[in-house]
């Protein structure tokens, strides 16, 4: 049945540039030698002495070192933490949802992010943003038309500083060069077609400058050519809000990035894992992309037993988590992501910290200094 469904072309979006932000990137960053505010437990600095020895013993047998985390860790300023992480070798892979995407992109583009949801949604302007909602959809549409996935388009779209717009002529050819070849990329390219046709966008060279690129996540993975994935759930984040928005396009690039990081979990015997401050994503693909990749290994006689799971949130826990799962009248029990990633085998810890005062505990013990 037809039902009526909602008109994005006749909401009033506003530019980004009128908007009132909280999180300014060049005040607010976290340099990689700032002091550590609040030291962790002596039981959690006795996983990060662990965590340290894991990475090392992964890093030289060529092991995977994931490490996924929630938006507030981009939104915390950490990036130039993770980006010390990236350059130094210590992580083979990154992966965050939809709004640490946005989050690093705005800091990027603008210098600031972070707006006041209670005061916008009243007005109507919580996330009808006009640079945010355009430019982040379009990079999207373009990077999956050239075979990227979600966070790589994004990413080589701040460090490019631009798109390169194909002319219609191009892509009808492809369309109905590769429809039966190459039925993917066809309906790739008819994805772009249809933004600029709506859109009227001219064929060549859409330059966007990045003035805070150093400060972009995303940018530094792409240019280091490390993995970062982004795994966004329909209408969570803002850019669903802007009529350039195209969800064939996000759910063809979101595939690739799972698909992305499921090969980095092929590798984690022997890797290690790292989670911060996400609660629902990371636990559940996880969960997915371990349960395929041991599908593949006891097809060729193997198993994957000997990965290291860091958990990281600001959760209190009273229970020993490398003793099995809680019973069910212990509250902990109810500590869902804790109670997934213990069930998946390997050696799990959990540390309640705030992420920056756990990850900058991290460079030290790895010995990264500015």
């Amino acid at each position: 049945m037809p039902f009526p469904q909602f008109d994005r072309h006749q909401l009033a979006i506003k530019p980004l540039s009128e908007r009132k932000d909280k999180v300014y990137i060049e005040r607010d960053h976290v340099p990689v030698n700032a002091p550590v505010t609040h030291p962790l437990s002596p039981s959690g600095q006795k996983v990060m002495d662990e965590l340290v020895e894991r990475l090392a013993r992964a890093r030289e047998n060529g092991k995977s070192r994931m490490l996924t985390f929630g938006a507030h860790a981009i939104k915390n300023g950490l990036a130039p933490v993770f980006i010390k992480l990236i350059e130094e070798g210590w992580i083979t892979h990154l992966a965050t949802n939809g709004a640490g995407i946005i989050h690093d992109w705005e800091f990027a583009f603008q210098g600031h992010s972070s707006e006041d949801v209670r005061a916008n949604v009243s007005r109507g302007e919580f996330g009808t943003w006009q640079e945010t909602g355009f430019y982040l959809n379009l990079a999207i549409v373009v990077g999956a038309w050239r075979g990227m996935g979600y966070g790589e388009s994004v990413g080589a779209f701040v460090e490019e500083e631009g798109l390169a717009i194909p002319s219609e002529a191009q892509l009808l050819d492809e369309i109905t060069g590769k429809a039966a070849s190459d039925p993917q990329q066809a309906a790739a390219a008819a994805d772009l077609l249809d933004r600029i046709k709506t859109f009227n966008l001219p064929t060549g060279w859409m330059a966007v400058p990045h003035p805070f690129k150093k400060y972009g996540l995303q940018a530094a993975a792409y240019r280091l050519g490390v993995s970062f994935t982004s795994h966004p759930m329909i209408g969570h984040d803002i850019i669903y809000t802007h009529p350039m928005n195209h969800c064939a396009a996000i759910g063809r690039a979101a595939q690739r990035d799972f698909l992305i990081y499921a090969n980095q979990v092929m590798n984690l015997d022997g890797g290690v894992y790292i989670s911060i401050g996400s609660a629902v994503m990371s636990p559940m693909i996880f969960e997915k992309s371990l349960s395929m990749s041991q599908n593949l290994h006891i097809q060729q006689g193997r198993h994957i037993d000997n990965h290291f799971m860091v958990i990281v949130d600001l959760q209190e826990s009273h229970w020993d988590w490398s003793q099995g799962e809680p019973p069910m009248d212990n509250p902990d029990y109810y500590l869902r992501y804790n109670k997934s990633f213990n069930r998946m085998g390997g050696q799990m810890r959990y540390v309640m910290a705030d992420n920056r005062d756990f990850l900058l505990t991290l460079v030290q013990g790895l010995g990264l200094r500015a």
